[in-house]
């Protein structure tokens, strides 16, 4: 496994691509109403996106052909926009990423469609925590298993499901480096955290079940059972100082 370190002249690179991707994520949340096309969300991305002199990191990555995954309800990641339209109570997870100046940015957010249920909201509410618990671990120092242990912990001691077949990942002039994330496991697993180290966070947290299987469309991964999933994510580097979070304003 080779992890490449960043210098802290890159990692301020990343922070402009990281907040590229927060900008793009607080303009699209405005337009999350019921009758709006998963396929106009997607165009208002990249279009704001290349705006800001980047480019969508997702299109035509390995051959994916939208510029954002959007996943809804029992989406779980990797919802390929198109012609379906979001309605009333519904939560529709959006994972975006650019490139600038060479450097990745790449986060996610899971948001309700008008009003949703309160087991919607307190999934939502817990995906957030686990992502937090996880942020809270990447410390110079720790064990990256301590990330994956952390965020496990929150979400099943809530008794929601850890998906396993999809983890987080190393960011920088690759969207995926080593080392993997995954959001569960011991903490005495991977890699010491140094400073340097640049991961991307995104537990996803299903409401049932932690099985997922793909759709036909080689892309998208729904919940085995068909209940909802939540998705956060945040790219972070580890300094001396503790987490840096990229993916901020």
């Amino acid at each position: 496994m080779i992890i490449y370190h960043k210098t802290p002249e890159e990692i301020e690179i990343m922070r402009q691509a990281g907040k590229i991707v927060a900008e793009t994520l607080d303009m699209i949340e405005k337009h999350l109403k019921p009758g709006t096309t998963t396929g106009q969300l997607d165009r208002l991305i990249e279009e704001f996106i290349c705006s800001k002199k980047a480019v969508p990191a997702f299109k035509d990555y390995q051959g994916f052909p939208a510029s954002a995954c959007i996943s809804i309800d029992e989406e779980v990641v990797h919802g390929i926009p198109g012609k379906r339209v979001l309605k009333e109570g519904e939560i529709v997870s959006i994972d975006v990423g650019s490139i600038y100046e060479g450097f990745y940015g790449d986060a996610a957010r899971t948001f309700p469609v008008g009003e949703v249920s309160a087991e919607k909201k307190r999934l939502m509410e817990i995906t957030q925590k686990c992502l937090q618990a996880g942020i809270d671990k990447t410390k110079n120092g720790n064990k990256l298993g301590q990330i994956s242990a952390a965020v496990q912990q929150v979400a099943e001691s809530s008794g929601f499901g850890v998906v396993r077949q999809l983890v987080g990942h190393g960011i920088g002039r690759q969207m995926h480096e080593e080392p993997q994330v995954p959001n569960f496991g011991s903490p005495d697993d991977g890699p010491v955290l140094k400073p340097g180290m640049v991961l991307a966070i995104e537990p996803m947290i299903n409401m049932g079940t932690y099985e997922v299987k793909t759709m036909p469309d080689g892309w998208t991964f729904v919940t085995a059972d068909g209940m909802p999933s939540a998705h956060f994510e945040h790219t972070v580097a580890v300094t001396d100082n503790g987490p840096d979070i990229l993916t901020l304003l």
